[in-house]
């Protein structure tokens, strides 16, 4: 009962709480945002938008999968622990593009509760397949999503240089969470899985993007 109301608190605080970042946001020597056209800043908002989802989504993952491991028949509390640790950090990702979106003067998505409890069951699903199975879906998710960043580094506008630090650096971030998930033990995923993590993601963004 601990854990679920531990897992349900951690829902109302990645959906309503202000979030705070434990990094300093990322910079580049930036063009004002004043300079940005409308058109721009509506891309920028769009694409941070969905940018935002994806760690909303970050968040209700790892916690599925914590919860799972925590609750399993034989509790594995390393991995619990180390998903939980991956989620703080994700934290700051959460924080950096929330404060984006408020600059841009852009929303998150409406839809962000249904978005967090599909994650929250992916993950949990996936933390009940085992140690190596899980820490595989956390390295095909975040090698998509490393993805999904560099397809939007291509896709901001030029002048938007702070939009572009915060993508970078989560860019880096995920790539480092593949790796350590590999180091953890994490094991490839079949192919048919790999398509139906892109096909919902796809859905995803393409929904988020706009609403």
């Amino acid at each position: 009962m601990d854990h679920l109301i531990a897992a349900a608190d951690d829902a109302l605080r990645t959906l309503f709480a202000q979030p705070r970042a434990t990094r300093v946001c990322p910079t580049l020597p930036e063009t004002p945002d004043q300079a940005l056209s409308t058109e721009d800043k509506a891309l920028s908002g769009a694409l941070m938008r969905v940018n935002h989802v994806g760690e909303v989504c970050a968040q209700a993952l790892y916690a599925g999968q914590a919860l799972a491991a925590r609750q399993s028949p034989q509790p594995d509390l390393a991995l619990a622990r180390h998903l939980e640790a991956a989620g703080r950090e994700e934290t700051d990702h959460l924080a950096w593009t929330r404060q984006r979106l408020n600059d841009l003067g852009a929303r998150p998505s409406l839809l962000n509760p249904l978005w967090y409890a599909g994650a929250f069951g992916l993950g949990w699903v996936a933390g009940q397949m085992g140690k190596a199975a899980s820490l595989g879906f956390v390295i095909e998710t975040e090698r998509q999503v490393e993805a999904h960043l560099d397809g939007h580094l291509d896709r901001l506008p030029a002048g938007d240089q702070a939009s572009r630090a915060i993508v970078a650096q989560m860019k880096d971030d995920e790539a480092r969470h593949a790796r350590e998930a590999q180091r953890a033990g994490g094991a490839e995923i079949p192919a048919p899985v790999k398509g139906l993590m892109r096909a919902a993601a796809k859905v995803m963004t393409t929904v988020a993007h706009r609403i």
